[in-house]
């Protein structure tokens, strides 16, 4: 089946990409109705609130219907197999998007699905909130090409997709993260070769801010990670970002956090109430970048 699905970052090209941010960005009277009386699936194996809302307003704004479904309401290889729930649904409707614990879950929808499915978070990616933060970054600090963006804390499902996107771009990438915590030699090869004007990796907060135009980070206890929270804690003790690490920034850095954020753990109050901050306008950005995402896997061009 020739379908386009979204499961990472990587399923764009940068030239993909640059055409989903123009959708995004684009006035909804411009982008027609691809979803007028289409159904889109939203199955959420995890809550949230941003995605649900962003996804299910995104939706509507092209027309379509959204049916959110709890993951209880269809037991992935409990109740149904997955690959039993995709096909039937797929019958019902114009698009399938998933909030799952496992990517594989949404590799199996993807090979049996004659509809798009949509990655709404997996452990391994996140791609959607990816385009809203790049989205972001553009609105902020205009072309990315050779611009620099720290991410500071674990190197996880977020980042991973962050700096895929921001490769991308073609900007300069610098991770800050505890031993143990940051990525794979392999995984920096792999970035490299999306076609990032430089990465690098350290073990401190401060040297990867240092000159950023853009400083991320995400909380340092992820769902499903509460057990580790002790040792997390004192593992991530030098990464919260502070008015320390901001400051070794370009002096018009922002400061991004995809939320929800725990003040005073990963990042204090000044900075992710501060000036700089833009984590408001970047949960904003979620909606238009799902927007974006189904305009363009509808085929919409303007």
């Amino acid at each position: 089946m020739n379908v386009r699905h979204f499961l990472d970052v990587t399923d764009l090209s940068a030239r993909d990409l640059h055409t989903v941010l123009t959708l995004a960005q684009a006035d909804i009277s411009k982008l027609g109705r691809p979803l007028a009386d289409k159904g889109v699936a939203l199955i959420f194996e995890k809550p949230s609130n941003r995605t649900r809302h962003s996804m299910e307003m995104a939706v509507v704004q092209l027309g379509g219907h959204p049916i959110f479904t709890r993951g209880e309401e269809v037991g992935f290889d409990e109740r149904e197999t997955v690959e039993d729930v995709t096909r039937i649904m797929a019958g019902y409707h114009q698009v399938i998007a998933a909030r799952v614990f496992a990517h594989s879950v949404l590799q199996r929808m993807a090979k049996v699905s004659s509809v798009p499915i949509i990655n709404m978070l997996s452990e391994q990616s996140h791609p959607l909130q990816a385009i809203a933060d790049v989205l972001t970054m553009r609105q902020e600090l205009g072309n990315l090409n050779k611009k620099t963006v720290a991410w500071v804390g674990d190197y996880n499902n977020v980042a991973r997709s962050l700096v895929e996107a921001c490769a991308l771009e073609g900007m300069h990438i610098r991770l800050g993260c505890p031993k143990g915590y940051g990525a794979r030699d392999a995984e920096l090869n792999h970035i490299s070769k999306l076609g990032a004007a430089s990465v690098e990796q350290h073990s401190s907060a401060q040297i990867a801010a240092s000159g950023a135009h853009a400083v991320h980070t995400d909380v340092f206890v992820s769902m499903g990670q509460e057990a580790e929270t002790a040792k997390r804690m004192i593992d991530f003790a030098n990464f919260r970002v502070d008015a320390s690490v901001m400051a070794v920034a370009d002096r018009a850095a922002i400061f991004m956090h995809c939320l929800p954020a725990h003040r005073e753990v990963e990042v204090t109050a000044e900075v992710i109430d501060g000036a700089q901050s833009r984590v408001v306008l970047q949960a904003h950005n979620r909606m238009h970048a799902a927007r974006g995402v189904l305009a363009y896997l509808m085929g919409v061009t303007i």
